[in-house]
């Protein structure tokens, strides 16, 4: 098995949607909650990734084995005011990390992170947050991510 890397472009868009809306399947199913039948995915991921892709305001990082994508990573980038942890004010909001399950444990969702970490970087975030799905918890604790018991949101 040969794993190459590549940034996402727009021709990939379609195929990732489809894997994305598998991935959020698969935790809420797993979490014994129910996919709500009422909501377009389809259509805001495409507004989403094609509006954000254009600004420079997402980047993903795709792993293909052949033709076919086994590995997903993204990371937005936002900006508030700076504080002392975070000088530039500048963040990286991970998410859309997936690997397919028949590719789990050999390293990829590593060699993904690595990759939109090193995008967060070069962008000038001093701080990345995720909200880990129970499967990915223990690859960022791994690779030295912090619980910040301090995390609430507010959906509407």
């Amino acid at each position: 098995m040969d794993i190459v890397y590549k940034k996402l472009t727009e021709n990939e868009l379609s195929r990732i949607i489809k894997m994305r809306i598998d991935q959020l399947t698969e935790e809420y199913t797993s979490e014994g909650r129910t996919v709500p039948e009422d909501v377009d995915l389809e259509t805001a991921l495409m507004d989403f990734y094609k509006r954000n892709m254009a600004a420079g305001t997402f980047v993903s990082w795709l792993a293909f084995d052949g033709d076919k994508i086994v590995g997903t990573s993204g990371m937005s980038f936002a900006e508030k005011p700076p504080y002392f942890t975070c000088p530039s004010g500048k963040l990286g909001i991970l998410s859309s990390m997936y690997t397919d399950p028949g590719y789990r444990r050999q390293g990829i969702a590593t060699e993904l992170l690595d990759r939109v970490v090193k995008e967060a970087k070069d962008y000038g975030c001093g701080t990345i947050y995720i909200t880990a799905s129970n499967m990915g918890v223990k690859l960022y604790e791994s690779y030295g991510f912090k619980h910040n018991g301090n995390f609430m949101q507010l959906n509407f």
